[in-house]
């Protein structure tokens, strides 16, 4: 939001709401709004109408069912979101001003887990409400990286004269390239073409982005907030990713590991068909593929040394990675 007259000019569509704001404040890509009734966090909408109305509906039976999270405020008018002259969207939600969880203190990694699974317990559309609601493909999604993958592979094996990040990326890629096609080449025959019609018809949501950012400490227990990438597929993309990016920060420990997937099991248990699907979505070295895609559409002549420190960090993780793969998982085999 830069620039005072953009500021000016999303503070007054705050009169839009039935609120009165005490004082408006710049926080992180939006404007915290002080009233009488607590803060408030007004910032830009990027979704649809539909996906604005299935979030409202998915938290306010979370918070009628006590699950601390965020809400959101209409307009006077009843909408879930306003727009400014330039067609920006925005949105009024509760907003927490607490520090976020400590994904090194393992006490709270197991809370934010089981704070998971009772989400994953209540989101759920019952049947018909999915309407025209995609289903996400794990499938597609791995066929779409490798493409990308073997695209800019080609790109740099003809480029001519090469930086030190390309060096390094380039000396790497090997590895990553050929895990990245055994990973989904064996999903692929895992996988059933059923899986993406099974999961609508269960109903199954996912927050989307559930990571420490969006875990918000509270009196309690945790309040999760961001539910803007709300979307249908199995539960375990939310334990893929925050179990991905509590691990990158304390070494693949399988012994924190184990008991982040016992803290969430205790309260929703994976059927081993998920279990296994985990342990692909874990597998794959999505790492790699986002520095190589950030390395791709940037197409910048100078490379900053923090990506080329960014590739070593991998490459030493990788054996940590294996390691927690192979004894989380070693019953992977015979449940495929």
């Amino acid at each position: 939001m830069g620039g005072k007259d953009v500021n000016d000019r999303v503070t007054g569509l705050l009169e839009l709401y039935d609120i009165e704001a005490v004082r408006v404040r710049k926080g992180r890509g939006a404007l915290l709004c002080d009233t009488d009734n607590g803060c408030f966090i007004f910032k830009e909408y990027n979704g649809s109408e539909q996906k604005a109305g299935l979030q409202a509906r998915v938290l306010k039976k979370l918070a009628d069912e006590g699950v601390s999270c965020e809400r959101i405020f209409p307009t006077k008018e009843g909408a879930l979101f306003c727009q400014d002259t330039d067609g920006r969207k925005y949105m009024l939600k509760s907003y927490f001003d607490n520090r976020e969880c400590n994904i090194r203190d393992s006490q709270e990694c197991r809370e934010a887990a089981s704070m998971l699974s009772r989400l994953h317990r209540r989101m759920v559309l019952p049947p018909g409400e999915a309407g025209d609601l995609s289903v996400y493909s794990l499938t597609h999604e791995y066929e779409k990286h490798n493409r990308e993958l073997k695209k800019v592979w080609q790109y740099l094996c003809k480029k001519g004269q090469k930086s030190a990040f390309e060096v390094t990326l380039l000396a790497r890629y090997p590895y990553f390239l050929n895990q990245a096609l055994e990973v989904s080449g064996e999903w692929k025959e895992f996988a059933l073409d059923s899986d993406t019609e099974y999961i609508k018809e269960k109903g199954f949501l996912c927050h989307g982005d559930y990571q420490q950012h969006n875990i918000i400490r509270g009196n309690r227990e945790f309040a999760v907030i961001n539910f803007e990438k709300l979307v249908m597929d199995n539960p375990v993309r939310d334990i893929c990713l925050y179990l991905r990016k509590v691990m990158e920060k304390n070494n693949w420990s399988v012994e924190l590991g184990e008991s982040i997937l016992h803290a969430y099991d205790v309260g929703n248990p994976l059927p081993a068909r998920s279990f296994v699907e985990l342990y692909y979505r874990l597998a794959y070295p999505v790492k790699f593929w986002k520095i190589v895609n950030f390395y791709y559409n940037a197409r910048k002549v100078w490379t900053p040394d923090k990506n080329i420190e960014k590739l070593n960090i991998l490459m030493e993780q990788e054996q940590q990675k294996q390691n927690f793969l192979d004894k989380v998982f070693r019953d992977v085999a015979h449940l495929r």
